[in-house]
């Protein structure tokens, strides 16, 4: 369905009269978590929120009609202490990110009948905590929650190095989603770097450092994964 207002299955262009009939106790809240944050001289510090909320926007126009679901307006921030070093990132705590879903998930269950809820998360950053907040939110709230993570869900081809950020695969769904925003004539030379470091400082399942995206050891301009100069649009749409 169309809200009034215009937006499609958006929960801010109902009008307040109109949002009882609509939004049952059986409808899905879908809330796009994104950041604030560098993501190299060729994309802008809102990435991870554009990936979060157009996925969510494709999730309900997809899926809207046969689950009741509806997108609410993106949260913009994030856990991004691994870029705090470049001019633009927004940072949260861990403290200030928690208690800023539980207000919004709180006032979501005043607003509303709905007592379903997904995260979609566009920032890695964001994950682990959000892997134990989901508990927190759904017994304190009495919801159930889940958290869908669309860079995991992107079927896209592997590269020599791991991608971590704002690398090719970052790139190709921008170039998909957003090519306006995408600056490949930004980028300089891509230099190799060290596949193995940045699998031992950021993507070791074993051990956890504290790692930043402006290391050269692990990174070019902010950017860690394979060269996202031979990023297309066409690579970064779905199959």
């Amino acid at each position: 369905m169309t809200s009034p207002g215009g937006g499609h299955r958006q929960l801010d262009r109902l009008t307040a009269a109109a949002l009882p009939t609509h939004v049952h106790a059986a409808s899905v809240l879908c809330l796009p978590v994104g950041s604030t944050e560098q993501h190299g001289p060729h994309l802008p510090l809102a990435t991870d929120t554009v990936i979060a909320e157009t996925f969510t926007r494709h999730l309900v126009a997809a899926h809207g009609e046969a689950f009741d679901l509806w997108q609410l307006p993106a949260v913009p921030y994030g856990i991004a202490p691994e870029h705090a070093w470049a001019p633009g990132t927004l940072s949260l705590t861990i403290t200030e990110f928690t208690t800023l879903l539980h207000t919004l998930v709180a006032q979501y269950v005043r607003a509303t009948k709905a007592r379903h809820l997904v995260l979609v998360n566009g920032h890695g950053g964001n994950r682990g905590v959000l892997a134990a907040l989901i508990y927190e939110l759904g017994h304190a709230h009495d919801i159930s929650v889940c958290v869908l993570h669309p860079l995991a869900l992107a079927h896209l081809p592997a590269g020599d190095r791991p991608e971590v950020h704002a690398g090719l695969h970052e790139t190709a769904l921008m170039l998909h989603l957003a090519p306006s925003t995408v600056r490949l004539d930004q980028l300089a030379d891509h230099p190799p770097i060290d596949a193995d470091e940045i699998r031992r400082q950021v993507t070791d399942r074993g051990m956890s450092w504290l790692w930043s995206s402006g290391a050269p050891c692990i990174a070019a301009d902010g950017v860690i994964g394979n060269d996202p100069r031979t990023a297309t649009p066409a690579l970064g749409a779905p199959p």
